[in-house]
Parts: C-alpha cells; sequence; structure tokens
C-alpha cells in the first residue's frame, strides 16, 4: 500500500507541472479553448483548462449546445430601440408592455441594473440605460452615453418622473447631476433612490430587500447649486 501512496504522490508534482506551469497541451485545439475561454472575465487559465477538460468529458450534444447558445448570445441579442436594455426584438419585453407606465423612466448604467430592479418586483415604469457612466478619468463623456434618448422619450411618452438608480460611486453622481441639468427645464420631476446601497456600491450588488426598499422610498433631487 506504501509503495502506491509514494507512486502517487511523485506523480502529482509532474501532472501539475504539465497542465499549468506552461509546458506544451498535448492539443493545439485544448491549447487554443483554454486560450479564448481565459479570456472571460475572472477566469485563469488553471480554471479555463478545468472548463475545458469538463467539456471534453460531457457528451458531444452538451458542448455543442453551448457553442450554439453562445453563437446566438452574440448574433441574436439586440438593443431594444427605446431603452437599450438587450432584447430578442426590435422592442424589448418591457417597453412592449401596455401594462407599464410611461410617466415614470428610471435610468440605470448598465442592463444588469434593469435585472437588478426587475427581481425586487417594485417598480413598474419603463427604463432608460446609459451604456456607462460619465467618468473623465476612463475618457467616458456624455457623448458617449445614452443620454439623448432621455430627451426622446420625455418628447414622445411624456413622461412625469426620472428617476436616478446609479451607483453610489462619484462617477454616478457626476452623470446624475449632468442630466439633471441637460432636462430640468423639460418640466419633469427628478427622483434618486434612497441610500440603502453604501456608498462606492454597484447597483448591481445591492441585496433586492434594500433595493426595492430603496426604490419605493426615493428622494426628490435637486440641484445642489
Amino acid at each position: 500500500m506504501y509503495p502506491k501512496i509514494i507512486k502517487a504522490a511523485r506523480l502529482a508534482p509532474c501532472r501539475i507541472k504539465f497542465y499549468f506551469c506552461g509546458m506544451d497541451y498535448p492539443s493545439k485545439v485544448l491549447a487554443k479553448a483554454v486560450e479564448e475561454i481565459s479570456g472571460l472575465p475572472g477566469i485563469g487559465k488553471k480554471s479555463a483548462l478545468r472548463l475545458a477538460l469538463h467539456l471534453l468529458k460531457q457528451p458531444e450534444t452538451q458542448a455543442v449546445a453551448l457553442g450554439d447558445s453562445l453563437k446566438k448570445l452574440v448574433t441574436e441579442i439586440k438593443y431594444c430601440r427605446e431603452c437599450h436594455n438587450f432584447s430578442d426584438h426590435e422592442v424589448c419585453d418591457i417597453c412592449a408592455n401596455p401594462k407599464r407606465t410611461e410617466e415614470i423612466i428610471c435610468v440605470v448604467e448598465d442592463v444588469r441594473d434593469v435585472m437588478a430592479i426587475e427581481n425586487t418586483g417594485k417598480y413598474r415604469g419603463k427604463y432608460l440605460v446609459l451604456g456607462g457612466k460619465i467618468s473623465p478619468m476612463e475618457g467616458i463623456g456624455p457623448n458617449q452615453l445614452n443620454i439623448s434618448s432621455i430627451g426622446k422619450k420625455l418628447e414622445k411618452a411624456g413622461a412625469k418622473e426620472i428617476i436616478f438608480a446609479l451607483s453610489a460611486t462619484m462617477e454616478g453622481d457626476t452623470t446624475a447631476y449632468y442630466i439633471y441639468r441637460k432636462f430640468k427645464d423639460s418640466g419633469v420631476n427628478f427622483s434618486t433612490i434612497a441610500r440603502g446601497i453604501s456608498v462606492g456600491d454597484e447597483l448591481e450588488y445591492a441585496d433586492e430587500i434594500s433595493l426595492g426598499r430603496s426604490i419605493q422610498n426615493r428622494l426628490p433631487y435637486h440641484d445642489k447649486d
């Protein structure tokens, strides 16, 4: 029994070295798969290799289905022409839903924020996804965001309130202030979600209960000048 254990212990470092320490892969196809998978956020070479090997152990139909889904992800998903949310059609399900009120527009940075707010079940208005936030450090100005779409929605839908559901960061506050100054003479009321979210936090990381309460208990937004 002991010799077998010693043999396994001696082989383990070699196996680890082969897969993880820069040695050539036994297949160029495997190497390419690991390279592509490791390009995803939060996935290093080790995790990418584990995922690739896992797929190789699965039925071929599962890997093919995954590949088809990924292909459709980048070729068939559209941006809603009304709010810039993800959609399978020209207009997303939220904008096309006649039960959603046109009087309230919730302005968010990212599609993930729409998902987070929808999961609370506390909001029944429409959205406008900016696609980011004003950040001079990153070279992102107002013209790189979907801010002009807010004016179009105000003209078309006759909204009465704009809710700022932006991250509690300097960039989020700067973005809200810019939008307020740009549209403050349009006759619409402005509000911001209550700060149940810690300063510096992104909206998507807030728990559903806190986020739901922040929307329900939103506060009027005023010019601080």
